[in-house]
C-alpha cells in the first residue's frame, strides 16, 4: 500500500529531526528506500503470554500482549485486530556485541497489583551484561501503549551501549503489505506505519538516534545490528512489503530512562498526534488513572479470593483475563483469546487465531462474569449473541466482532448455549417482563432450530466430528428446557410442551446413541459399560455405537479413522454437569473409570485430562508445532471440569485438590494455558513437563472455569447446573411416550408400546402399514410452532419383533417419496 505523506508527518535526507527534548541524529536518512521489498513471508509469534492488558476506557480501544520479556501483538481498533507482531529492544556495543532480549535474558513479569492487568518486566541478559526494566500499560485516554523503559548497564559502563527498539507492524491481522518510514509529527522524530487504513506511530521521550524502516529478513534491523552493532545504511521507507522499523533510544549515562509510545489511528497524522499526546501527558498520569480504573472494577466482584493456589490471586488474575477479553466501545463480545496458537509458525493465512467470538465461549465467558457477581456483563453478552444470530435460529461457529462468520461450521452446542444463558439470567430475576419478552424471538429461533435439526450435530465441542456427542446431547437437551420455561413466561405454552416432549424423547435416547457394552474396554476395565466421545450420524438407527468409523481430524490421512468404541473423552462429564444423569449413576461412574485408564495425564501439578482417546490437535512428539497434526496434550480446562464433577459427587476435598492442581498449571503471569506438556522437558523449545504448551495462553475460557470453581466451591453445589435437568429426569424421572422419527435422525427400532411420532419439515400425508401392507392408513401431518409437520402413529398393539412401514406424499407437490421406511419394534 502507497502511503501518502502530507507536512504533518514528513522527513527528509536533509532534515534534521529534534526529539522533544533535545538531541541530533549521528546520521541522515537515506532517501533511498530499503532494498529486499517486499521482505520474506511474515508470521505472528509465540502464543505463550505472560500478560494481557487493555486499559478501561471506550477512548483506548487497545490491547496488549506480553511474551519473552517484550510487548507482543497490540490490537485496535478492535480486539480481532491484531496490528504488530512484536516490539523488543535490541542491545549492541561497538565490539560486536549484539543481545536481543527476548531471546538473550531472563525474563521475570510482576503484576502491578492483584487484579490489574499491567506489567512490571524485568530482563536480565544471561552474560550478565545489562539488565531492562519495564512497566506496561495502556493510556486510558487514547490508543497509545506506554512503556517505561530504564536501562542499567550490569558490565562496563553506560556509553559502551546502544540499545535499538525494534517493531514488526502487522497491521489489520496480517503481516504483509504494510508500509513503513521515517518521519516526524509537529517537529518530533517518529517511526510509522499503515496497512489497510490503519496507522501506527512509535515516538520516544528520548530523541531516535539511528533509525531505519526495512524489510524483514532482508534488510532489517536485527539482521544488520546483528553483524555489526550498527544499523549503518538508514532507510527513509520500506513500501508495500513485511516491514520492520528500528531506531536507538537516545540512553545517555545522565539519561537511562525513557518512555516509547505506541499509537494508533487511521492515518499517520492522528497516530502521531496520539503519541506526542499521550508523551506530553506523562507515564505516571496515564498509570494512575489505570490502575485506578481496574481497582475500581475489581471492587465490584464478588469476594472469591480463596484456597487452592499459591502466590498471585488467581481469581484476581482469571476476572482481569475476561475483562480484558472485551471491549468498552463494542459492548458485549469476547474474543477466545489475545493469542494464534503456535504463532510463530502462522502466516497472514491465519486470519483470526484465536482472536475471533466462538458463542460456545462466550457464554462459559458470560458465566465466568456471572459467577463474579457481574450480571451487567453476562448481560450485555447475552445481547450480543441476540444481534449475531442467524436468520434461521442458529450461531455461526465463530465470527468477528461485528458478527461476521469465519469459520461457518455448525455446532450445535453453541445454539443451545445462549438459551441456557438467557434461562439462567431470567432465574437470577435479571431478565424479566419487557426485557424477557424482548428475547422472546431470539429464543423462539434458537429452540425451532435445535428442535428441526437436533439431535445430530455438525460438529462436536472440539470442532471436528460429526454425529451424537454426549456433551452436545446434554447442552441441546438442557437447552430445550431452559427454552421451554423461558417460552412458558412468555405465554407460548404449545411451543413449551413440543421443547419439553423433544427433550424427554432425546434424553431417553442418550444410551441409545453414545453408550457401549461388551467392548474389549470393558473386558479390561472390568466395566459394564461406558459413553464414546461420539458415534457417528450414519448409525442413528445401528443397534450399538461400537459400529462404524469416527474420522480423526488432525491425524495423518493414512491415520484417522476408528472405531467410536475405542474413543472416550471427558466430555461425557457433561451429562453430569448439565443435570442429565446423577453423578453416582454406574454408567457415568463406569465412564470416569474408563476416562481415568485412558485420558489422566499425572503431571508435576497433579492429574490433568486429555480431550479424547488418539487426539493429534498438540505439538509433535519431538516438540515441532501443531501443523495440522500433531499430538494432543493435556488441558487445565478440563481439570476444572473434573473438579466440578467431584462436587457434584459429594467430594468437595477432591474438588479442592483439582482446583489446585488447576491453578497450578498457569503460566509465568498466572495465565492458564489451552494445554500443558505432558513429555520430557525440552529446554531448547520453551516445553518443561507440566508447563505451557505452544498453544493458546490465555484461554479466556479456562479462566471462566476457574471463577465459576471458585463461585462452586464457596456454594457447596455447582454453580451452573440448570435446574431444570434434575428435577425432571433425576428426581422425577420423567420419559418420553414416543419415539421420533425425521430424515436427519432415522430411527429403525422403536420400543414396545411408545408412539411413533414422525416429524416433517414439510406438510404430508403419512401412508403407513402394520401388516405388510395387507391394510393401509394415512394420516395428515399437522404444522406446530416450529414450523414442523407431525404426525402419530399408534403402535401399542404390536409385539417385539413386528415392524411398521411408512411412505409419504408431499403435500406442496402431489408428489410421492418414491420409497418406504420401516421401523422394529425392540427394546433400545
Amino acid at each position: 500500500m502507497k502511503t501518502r505523506h502530507n507536512s504533518g508527518c514528513q522527513t527528509s535526507a536533509r532534515q534534521v529531526a529534534v526529539a522533544k527534548g533535545g538531541g541530533t541524529l549521528e546520521k541522515p536518512v537515506s532517501e533511498a528506500p530499503a532494498p529486499g521489498a517486499p521482505g520474506i513471508a511474515a508470521r505472528w509469534t509465540s502464543s505463550a503470554k505472560s500478560g494481557v492488558g487493555t486499559a478501561l476506557s471506550a477512548a483506548s480501544r487497545t490491547w496488549f500482549t506480553v511474551s519473552h520479556g517484550i510487548l507482543n501483538e497490540v490490537y485496535h481498533p478492535r480486539l480481532d485486530h491484531a496490528c504488530t507482531r512484536d516490539l523488543g529492544l535490541i542491545v549492541t556495543r561497538d565490539d560486536g556485541y549484539f543481545s536481543e532480549e527476548k531471546r538473550h535474558a531472563a525474563h521475570d513479569v510482576a503484576w502491578f497489583q492483584d487484579g490489574v492487568p499491567a506489567f512490571h518486566l524485568t530482563n536480565t541478559a544471561l552474560d550478565g551484561a545489562y539488565r531492562i526494566e519495564k512497566r506496561v500499560l495502556v493510556d486510558p485516554q487514547r490508543p497509545t501503549v506506554l512503556q517505561k523503559i530504564h536501562f542499567t548497564p550490569l558490565a562496563g559502563k553506560a556509553e559502551d551501549y546502544r540499545v535499538y527498539a525494534l517493531l514488526a507492524p502487522h497491521l489489520i491481522n496480517a503481516g504483509m503489505g504494510n508500509s513503513a518510514w521515517i518521519g516526524a509529527y509537529k517537529g518530533v522524530r517518529m517511526l510509522f506505519a499503515s496497512g489497510r487504513g490503519q496507522s501506527l506511530a512509535l515516538a520516544c521521550s528520548l530523541p531516535w538516534r539511528e533509525a531505519s524502516a526495512d524489510y524483514v529478513g532482508v534488510s532489517d534491523g536485527w539482521r544488520r545490528l546483528s553483524v555489526s552493532g550498527r544499523l549503518g545504511p538508514q532507510y527513509q521507507n520500506a513500501m508495500d512489503g513485511n516491514v520492520a522499523l528500528t531506531g536507538e533510544i537516545g540512553f545517555t549515562a545522565d539519561s537511562n530512562v525513557a518512555v516509547i509510545a505506541l499509537s494508533f489511528g487511521p492515518t499517520p497524522e492522528e497516530a502521531g498526534y496520539n503519541a506526542l499526546a499521550s508523551l506530553n501527558d506523562g507515564y505516571e498520569r496515564a498509570a494512575t488513572a489505570y490502575v485506578a480504573g481496574w481497582r475500581d472494577w475489581q471492587k465490584g466482584l464478588l469476594p472469591l479470593d480463596g484456597p487452592g493456589h499459591k502466590g498471585p490471586n488467581l481469581y484476581r488474575t482469571s476476572t482481569a483475563v475476561l475483562g480484558t477479553h472485551r471491549s468498552l466501545g463494542f459492548p458485549g463480545p469476547a474474543v477466545a483469546s489475545l493469542s494464534i496458537p503456535w504463532g510463530s509458525s502462522k502466516s497472514d493465512d491465519d486470519l483470526g487465531g484465536y482472536h475471533l467470538v466462538w458463542p460456545r465461549d462466550l457464554v462459559e465467558t458470560a458465566g465466568g462474569f456471572l459467577a463474579a457477581g457481574l450480571t451487567d456483563d453476562a448481560l450485555q453478552i447475552l445481547a450480543y449473541l441476540r444481534t449475531i444470530q442467524e436468520a434461521d435460529g442458529h450461531w455461526p461457529q465463530n465470527a468477528w466482532l461485528d458478527g461476521t462468520t469465519y469459520w461457518d461450521g455448525i455446532q450445535m452446542d453453541e445454539c443451545g448455549f445462549p438459551l441456557l444463558l438467557a434461562d439462567g439470567l431470567h432465574r437470577m430475576g435479571c431478565l424479566s417482563g419487557e426485557a424477557l419478552a424482548s428475547y422472546l424471538p431470539m429464543v423462539e429461533r434458537a429452540t425451532a432450530y435445535l428442535v428441526r435439526n437436533g439431535p445430530v450435530t455438525g460438529e462436536d465441542r472440539w470442532e471436528e466430528d460429526s454425529g451424537y456427542s454426549p456433551f452436545t446431547l446434554a447442552v441441546e437437551i438442557a437447552a430445550l428446557l431452559a427454552a421451554a420455561d423461558i417460552l412458558d413466561t412468555c405465554g407460548k405454552g404449545e411451543a413449551a410442551r413440543f421443547a419439553r416432549q423433544t427433550a424427554d424423547c432425546w434424553n431417553d435416547q442418550i444410551e441409545k446413541w453414545t453408550y457401549v457394552s461388551g467392548s474389549g474396554t470393558c473386558a479390561e476395565l472390568g466395566v459394564g459399560g461406558y459413553y464414546v466421545r461420539i458415534a457417528p450420524a450414519d448409525l442413528a438407527d445401528a443397534a450399538s455405537p461400537k459400529d462404524g468409523f469416527v474420522p480423526i481430524k488432525n491425524r495423518p490421512p493414512d491415520d484417522t479413522d476408528r472405531a467410536p468404541d475405542l474413543i472416550v473423552s471427558p466430555d461425557a462429564l457433561a451429562l453430569v454437569r448439565f443435570g442429565l444423569r446423577a453423578a453416582d449413576d454406574p454408567r457415568i461412574v463406569n465412564t470416569v473409570t474408563v476416562i481415568d485408564a485412558h485420558l489422566r495425564a499425572d503431571l508435576p501439578q497433579g492429574p490433568v485430562w486429555y480431550r479424547y482417546t488418539d487426539d493429534g490437535y498438540g505439538e509433535h512428539a519431538n516438540g515441532d508445532p501443531f501443523d495440522g497434526t500433531g499430538q494432543g496434550r493435556p488441558w487445565p480446562l478440563l481439570t476444572g471440569e473434573r473438579a466440578h464433577y467431584e462436587l457434584a459427587a459429594g467430594r468437595p476435598q477432591s474438588a479442592l485438590d483439582l482446583l489446585g492442581t488447576f491453578a497450578a498449571s498457569a503460566g509465568t503471569g498466572g495465565l492458564l494455558p489451552e494445554q500443558v506438556w505432558d513429555g520430557a522437558d525440552m529446554p531448547e523449545r520453551e516445553l518443561r513437563r507440566g508447563g505451557p504448551s505452544g498453544s493458546a495462553m490465555p484461554l479466556v475460557w479456562a479462566h471462566a472455569e476457574y471463577i465459576k470453581l471458585l463461585r462452586s466451591l464457596r456454594d457447596g453445589k455447582v454453580f451452573d447446573m440448570p435446574p431444570q435437568g434434575p428435577e425432571r429426569y433425576i428426581r422425577n424421572r420423567t420419559t418420553a411416550p414416543f419415539r421420533s422419527w425425521r430424515f436427519n435422525n432415522k430411527i429403525r427400532t422403536i420400543p414396545e408400546g411408545k408412539l411413533l411420532r414422525i416429524e416433517l419439515l414439510a406438510a404430508a400425508s403419512v401412508r403407513w402399514s402394520a401388516d405388510g401392507w395387507a391394510t393401509a392408513n394415512d394420516g395428515a401431518t399437522n404444522s406446530n410452532a416450529f414450523g414442523i409437520h407431525v404426525v402419530e402413529i399408534p403402535t401399542s398393539g404390536l409385539a417385539e419383533g413386528a415392524s411398521v412401514e411408512f411412505t409419504f406424499l408431499w403435500v406442496e407437490t402431489a408428489r410421492w417419496e418414491g420409497m418406504n421406511f420401516a421401523i422394529i419394534i425392540a427394546p433400545d
